[in-house]
């Protein structure tokens, strides 16, 4: 968010009013509703998804990672690129598309706020002979490398060895080697990976001296430092360079509002620019090929402006006058269509002439039609301005696979005639998207739902009901007691072929094109497993350098970096995409998969004897199709007819087994006597803050009410997401050894699919734990089993979480209502702060701000939070 030019006496805005009543009568129709049907359900509906009031019909973004946040430190260093090519001036209104053509991400709406205040980069001018919207942008007259203070240091003290030190001493091939690496990373590569991405992908070693001297690459690539006390874990951006002959002078091609709007009287209609949301709704109209599917996007500036345009057509030829017949159409030719309705006038392209009928493509509406020419008239001008609405898009995962009926059969069952989410994940003349459709209870991934269309059923190895099965192999023990196993087939047969085809592929390659440089959930890729590369899905994104993987032949999970993922190389492509899973999802019959039933003593029992077993037998005693669960018997020997042999009757009659009674919480600590830590962890340095009075970007991850909730530093939000990949690239890879734990203990955590630092709150009798992130300012229950000992090298960022509570307010008990309102404005939002006070603690946890809260992000007018809750509290009041 911009900074505005807060004042020390907040002030008000007349427009509250209208805003304060019609909450309030939202507020008391939900409630009242809500208690009328004694449904908290209903009401938690309402509030916590207010975008379900605003269109029944857009669907919920997916439950997917979102981009990294704004790294400021990343933009000015790309700025100063732009603006040394660009040294007579740019116009600010035209860097956004350049920034975009450049590095294949689009500028941050928060850095052309911030503009003005970077000096040291750039220099901001208003000429006096534009618009006054119109700014110009030049480079700053003095410009100083930023670099981390302990990377300055390292970089002087090793000036005079024999070590080479500028640009020169890098051998060619190596840096042109590096350069192409870089490119396939848009997002960033960590360089303490590219010593063994290098091996790997060119067959031979990086010099040494590289990682020790990362400004050998400065002319290739921008390095950022998230932990400057740590100079190795530096993040490189690729430099990308701008073609000579586009772009020559920053002011040279720059189009003004007036040349686009001369440019419409000659049949020129504006290009459709892409929603900036990360999630854009769309309504899929058709695809005959899924490189080209056709489709709309929903909300404002589209739909919606379509709807209005229609109207104002059916107005406009709605007086005869005004209808003037097309009697000579051209092909190509922009038209005015009166519908069979003969209500509705749309617009159409003429895409074929015949006697006395004209082939038309409706350009809002994507679909053609063969229609009388007495329903053509002249398009007037003004309804040339709004860009077509139907476009197209590309879906990602299936290029080699466009125009494969199975493919296309799958994709209108699914996806056709329906409003979808769209992830967009290049954003290009036709954008590279994924689908999914969020109307059920768990997102479905059209993309990949299309890819398994192609799968060979032949291949499927699955099992029947009373059949037995020797020869198992058991490849995974989940901690939730289900496991995966291969069983003797023909398409496990096959798979094995395949991927001793594809390792002696991608042995015999010296190339970097089977990096996987756009990673997506969903996406089928090669990982190695055991020391040779195998099948793995793309299962979750933790910012855009680390991935969750599943081997989906052998059911393991595993947290990677994208450079440790491959492309399945042309040859072998159709084959492994057609061969299904080879790994079959199981459970032990007669013992329940629930959480808290399996202690960690029986899955690691468990995983000890089946795991290590070459010669498992098994017999299925039902199949869950929804789950695709196999209920089973497992057997260590071929004696499979006498369930008394079995594992599961040896783990129901062993004291591994759990039956756990609910439990509560422990307000005394432990609930059981434990070990203290022996080796007392160094807490990070404390969060630094603003002067009293100074204003700082903030976002809001939590908020009960006015006086409780949570802040987090925006402009440091990247250096987190830094830290959380590298927490679950460490303690994925960890043996599970649970911690003994205590309260007040910090620690690691894994919640869903993540790794927080937490601070123990407090211990239950079965095993949960109740603990506080200390980034995020959120209380959850946790297993037991899945805490680690925090290292210290995840111990440099301070703690994120900021508790607060609102200023410019009186201490009081705040109602269901006014915390609902104050919650829908602020929660999850990046605001403005303004600090009044700050209340210090002997732990950083239990430090308290007094701040003011600001809405930015309408630019005619500021909204202070407590002016909001002030009125809504008033009118509340007033009501009683």
């Amino acid at each position: 968010p911009g900074v505005p030019n807060l004042t020390s006496c907040p002030r008000k805005h007349s427009r509250h009013g209208m805003l304060i009543k019609d909450e309030k009568r939202t507020v008391n129709f939900c409630l009242k509703q809500a208690k009328s049907s004694r449904s908290a359900a209903f009401m938690l509906l309402i509030f916590l998804a207010p975008s379900i009031l605003n269109e029944n019909t857009t669907p919920s973004k997916p439950r997917l990672p979102h981009s990294a946040p704004y790294s400021p430190k990343l933009v000015q260093s790309r700025l100063k690129e732009v603006l040394n090519k660009h040294s007579n001036g740019l116009w600010v209104s035209k860097l956004p598309q350049l920034y975009r053509d450049l590095y294949k991400q689009d500028l941050p709406s928060e850095a052309l706020k911030d503009l003005e205040h970077w000096t040291h980069i750039c220099t901001v001018e208003k000429p006096c002979s534009t618009k006054p919207q119109e700014l110009l942008l030049y480079p700053a007259k003095e410009t100083s490398q930023i670099t981390p203070h302990s990377a300055t240091q390292r970089s002087s003290a090793t000036s005079k060895s024999s070590t080479p030190a500028s640009p020169r001493d890098l051998p060619p091939d190596v840096k042109q080697k590096l350069g192409e690496l870089l490119l396939k990373y848009s997002s960033g590569l960590w360089a303490h990976a590219l010593p063994k991405l290098y091996q790997d992908t060119y067959k031979c070693k990086l010099p040494e001296f590289v990682l020790d001297h990362l400004n050998l690459l400065s002319d290739i690539c921008t390095i950022d430092y998230p932990m400057p006390d740590n100079p190795k874990r530096a993040i490189l951006y690729a430099k990308v360079l701008e073609d000579e002959n586009r772009n020559q002078s920053g002011l040279a091609g720059s189009e003004t509002k007036e040349a686009v709007e001369r440019s419409l009287s000659s049949q020129t209609v504006p290009p459709l620019l892409i929603p900036r949301e990360e999630y854009p709704s769309v309504l899929v109209v058709e695809a005959g090929d899924t490189n080209s599917v056709i489709l709309r996007y929903i909300g404002e500036g589209y739909s919606k402006a379509q709807e209005k345009l229609e109207d104002e057509m059916r107005e406009f030829y709605g007086q005869d006058s005004n209808k003037v017949a097309l009697t000579s159409p051209l092909t190509g030719q922009l038209t005015a269509v009166c519908a069979e309705e003969e209500e509705e006038i749309v617009r159409a392209q003429v895409c074929e002439v015949m006697a006395d009928k004209v082939k038309v493509y409706y350009v809002d509406h994507g679909f053609s039609e063969v229609i009388s020419k007495s329903k053509l008239f002249e398009l007037h001008e003004k309804f040339y301005r709004l860009p077509f609405q139907a476009t197209k898009c590309k879906l990602a995962g299936l290029e080699s696979f466009s125009q494969e009926q199975a493919v296309l059969k799958r994709f209108e069952s699914m996806a056709t005639g329906k409003i979808l989410l769209a992830e967009i994940l290049v954003r290009q003349e036709v954008p590279l998207v994924v689908l999914y459709d969020t109307s059920q209870d768990d997102d479905i991934n059209i993309n990949a739902a299309c890819m398994k269309a192609l799968h060979d059923k032949s291949l499927e190895s699955p099992l029947k009901v009373n059949s037995a099965y020797m020869n198992v192999n058991v490849t995974s023990v989940c901690s939730d007691g289900t496991i995966y196993c291969q069983v003797p087939s023909r398409g496990l047969t096959k798979l094995n072929e395949i991927l001793e085809k594809t390792e002696n592929y991608l042995h015999s390659q010296v190339t970097s094109e089977l990096l996987v440089s756009r990673p997506f959930c969903g996406k089928i890729c090669l990982a190695r497993y055991k020391g040779k590369w195998s099948r793995v899905e793309i299962t979750n994104l933790h910012g855009s350098r680390v991935v969750d993987i599943m081997f989906v032949d052998v059911g393991v999970q595993a947290s990677v970096e994208v450079t440790e993922l491959r492309e399945i190389p042309p040859p072998t492509l159709r084959d492994l995409i057609s061969t299904p899973a080879q790994a079959l999802k199981c459970c032990l019959a007669d013992l329940p998969v629930s959480v808290g039933s399996w202690t960690p003593d029986a899955v690691q029992w468990l995983r000890d004897t089946a795991l290590h077993c070459s010669d498992c037998s098994l017999k299925a005693t039902k199949v869950d199709e929804p789950k695709r669960l196999a209920h089973v018997y497992l057997f260590t020997s071929k004696n499979f007819h006498d369930k008394s042999c079995s594992l599961n009757q040896q783990l129901a009659d062993s004291n591994l087994w759990s039956h756990q009674k609910d439990v509560f919480l422990s307000s005394r600590g432990p609930s059981k006597s434990l070990n203290a830590p022996t080796n007392p962890l160094a807490l990070p340095p404390l969060l630094e803050l603003p002067e009293i009075g100074q204003n700082l970007d903030v976002f809001v991850s939590v908020a009960c009410h006015p006086g409780h909730f949570v802040l987090q530093p925006w402009h440091d939000m990247y250096k987190l997401v830094d830290l959380m990949g590298e927490m679950i690239l460490h303690y994925n890879k960890m043996e599970e050894k649970p911690l003994k734990v205590e309260k007040s203990q910090v620690c690691a955590a894994k919640l869903e699919n993540n790794w927080y630092r937490v601070l123990v709150k407090g211990v239950l009798t079965n095993g949960l734990v109740s603990v506080f992130q200390l980034d995020y300012g959120k209380h959850e229950l946790v297993s037991c089993t899945q805490l680690r000992p925090l290292t210290q090298e995840f111990c440099q960022l301070p703690f994120q979480a900021i508790t607060a509570q609102l200023a410019g307010l009186k201490p009081r008990q705040w109602s269901e209502e006014a915390s609902i309102v104050f919650r829908n404005h602020v929660e999850k939002k990046p605001l403005v702060g303004q600090l009044e006070s700050v209340q210090e603690a002997s732990q950083p946890w239990d430090r308290k701000v007094v701040i003011y809260l600001v809405d930015t992000s309408q630019e005619e007018r500021d909204i202070w939070l407590h002016d909001i809750m002030a009125e809504f509290t008033d009118e509340m009041s007033n009501a009683a």
